[in-house]
């Protein structure tokens, strides 16, 4: 193979094999070659989107222990990290929404931990929704829904949601890789977009697990796929695995747009870096309260960016962000 081929190839819009995958993969991340695909993607997404990134905003309705025991989460009750259940009032949900749309950010997001209570989350969604001007973009980052929540979801004024398959589901996870792809499926046929990633991605992932899960998300024409490496949760028995550099972290971004089909405008990675915008991406996320990379309760006051520096990080890496409601989540009805 030739990079060079394959980059051809997927210009004229054919989607990358597995095996194309897995070769642009493993070639080192500081080689002329990667900077060529880092580039080609850069390109890729930018025709894509206009040349327009996007800022998209989240804050969490409550922390809590939880018995999923994701081991990369924060919020892991095995982690130990977070021993109390907090929750917001919704009037503090409300006060979040309102800023991160005085701020310009192009979507608003609400997550809960896996197990709280679904009609609890919909009550506070229905406030922010009632609070945000008519045409934000609502996203929900919940657990795993049953089509009937599903249906709820839309019906509470959410234009999409945040789901995943994550890396070594069911492993390094208490949930299940059919539960997550149902509810995917679920949330599709309920009308409501979904944005996805690869991730959390460690050293110890392989280039086959990583093209399996790049195709996977291609699979189901997602809102936006992209890349996200783990960031380490100290003292967890994950961390000693180590995490990924940001220039592996940039190809894989890189390597993720071009396994993705036209349709697909989005291209995200998370934490906001000048090297995954560079390689593609252009969509990051500010977050303020809890964080599942964080042990800060607060994460503005931790790992957390605010939209501004996301914008700041765009601007420094060759990006405009666009304004206005989200093109990845309503690609047909609105422009920046």
């Amino acid at each position: 193979m030739r990079v060079d081929e394959l980059l051809k190839k997927s210009r004229s819009g054919d989607v990358l094999s597995h095996q194309e995958l897995v070769y642009l993969l493993d070639l080192a991340p500081d080689s002329m070659e990667s900077y060529m695909v880092m580039a080609e993607a850069n390109r890729f997404s930018k025709e894509l989107s206009g040349g327009k990134a996007e800022v998209h905003a989240q804050f969490a309705v409550n922390l809590a222990p939880c018995p999923y025991d994701c081991l990369f989460c924060s919020f892991a009750k095995v982690n130990g990290v977070f021993n109390e259940s907090k929750e917001l009032k919704p009037e503090k949900a409300v006060d979040y929404a309102l800023q991160f749309e005085r701020d310009g950010a192009n979507a608003v997001f609400l997550m809960s931990t896996a197990t709280y209570p679904f009609g609890r989350f919909i009550e506070v969604s229905q406030e922010v929704k009632r609070s945000l001007q008519p045409e934000t973009t609502l996203i929900a980052n919940v657990g795993d829904q049953t089509l009937k929540h599903a249906v709820k979801l839309k019906d509470a004024g959410f234009s999409g949601v945040y789901h995943a398959v994550r890396l070594r589901e069911g492993k390094d996870t208490r949930l299940s890789v059919k539960g997550r792809k149902e509810s995917i499926a679920n949330f599709k046929e309920a009308g409501l977009e979904v944005g996805t990633c690869v991730e959390p991605v460690g050293p110890e992932h392989t280039n086959e697990e990583l093209a399996e899960m790049i195709a996977f998300t291609a699979s189901f024409d997602p809102a936006y796929s992209g890349a996200a490496r783990r960031i380490p949760i100290p003292g967890t028995a994950i961390a000693r695995l180590g995490t990924i550099s940001e220039a592996r972290m940039a190809q894989i971004v890189a390597v993720t747009r071009l396994g993705m089909p036209r349709s697909v405008t989005g291209n995200c990675t998370h934490e906001p870096c000048t090297l995954g915008a560079i390689g593609g991406a252009n969509l990051f996320w500010a977050e303020v309260g809890a964080n599942p990379r964080d042990t800060e309760q607060s994460t503005e006051n931790g790992r957390g960016e605010t939209v501004s520096s996301c914008h700041a990080i765009f601007k420094e890496s060759g990006w405009d962000v666009g304004n206005g409601p989200s093109r990845y989540y309503n690609s047909v009805t609105t422009e920046y």
